[in-house]
């Protein structure tokens, strides 16, 4: 089991001087972490100083790079040998980190699953829910919260996915999936999160087109398969029925039906290289 004394704690932050001390105080109050690690994303505000006033190490950004960069910035800076990663924007609660860091251990990754009801807009968790349940039925786990930036897991694995980390706001999405089809122990540990303090920057149409993408291309550097599969039999089954309905109805088969059927077959052979593939990349790494 792991323990505050053995963890650090890193707070991404960008222009969140309103909310920064108390994350920090109440951090510093709920635990006797190893360190906490305010990452200040190019900020135009006082987020540094506050953060460095209230008593956390700050590690400052030159220009803005993203969430997913400061992020990064403080796995590479992080000496505790866990990691737990907090929003600076107050809607994660304190008291609920040492809970998260005590399932280490248990599980190699641990999520703070938001409740439906204390998720931003109705959009929001629309959002939310169908980007879960396409993550669940591509990984074959259930999955509660996709995008939850509250999380706690060992630090030399979660550094192991640091080339598939982005800049943006999709690291969560990706930690999660490449856990999960990595092999790793991934457990949800249900949370209350409160309003964020300001406003937010995530844009719904926009970034949740990223982090759809984000989706599938993860999925598809670990398994393929769950998403070549499905296409290749749409296309068979589209030709091969086309196919028996033109044979019925005018004796013959059409070229449509024909092109739609090897359509299948290549997609599907496409798939078993790109499984092989990654099979033996994941192969290398291990060794």
């Amino acid at each position: 089991m792991a323990a505050p004394e053995t963890t650090s704690v890193i707070v991404p932050a960008h222009n969140e001087a309103a909310a920064i001390r108390d994350v920090v105080a109440g951090l510093r109050a709920a635990a006797g972490w190893h360190e906490v690690l305010v990452i200040d994303d190019g900020s135009t505000d006082t987020t540094a100083s506050v953060a460095r006033a209230a008593g956390a190490v700050v590690i400052s950004q030159p220009y803005r790079k993203g969430n997913g960069a400061a992020v990064k910035a403080g796995l590479r800076h992080a000496t505790g040998e866990y990691i737990l990663i907090i929003d600076g924007d107050g809607q994660h609660r304190v008291e609920d980190a040492v809970r998260l860091v005590g399932r280490l251990g248990e599980c190699d990754l641990v999520v703070g699953s938001r409740s439906t009801e204390t998720q931003a807009t109705l959009w929001r968790r629309f959002g939310n829910a169908a980007l879960n349940g396409l993550a669940g039925y591509l990984t074959q786990h259930s999955i509660p919260d996709l995008t939850s930036g509250f999380r706690a897991a060992h630090r030399a694995t979660a550094t192991q996915f640091l080339y598939l980390l982005p800049n943006g706001f999709s690291t969560p999405t990706t930690t999660t999936l490449a856990f999960l089809k990595a092999g790793y122990s991934v457990g949800f540990e249900p949370t209350n999160a409160r309003p964020r303090v300001g406003k937010s920057k995530i844009r719904f149409v926009s970034d949740g087109a990223k982090f759809l993408l984000i989706v599938l291309r993860v999925i598809t550097i670990f398994s393929p398969l769950r998403i070549f599969a499905p296409i290749s039999l749409v296309a068979l089954a589209l030709g091969g029925s086309y196919g028996v309905w033109t044979v019925a109805r005018y004796s013959h088969v059409t070229n449509s039906s024909v092109l739609l059927i090897i359509l299948g077959v290549l997609v599907f052979l496409l798939g078993v290289i790109s499984e092989q593939i990654s099979a033996l990349r994941f192969e290398d790494r291990d060794r």
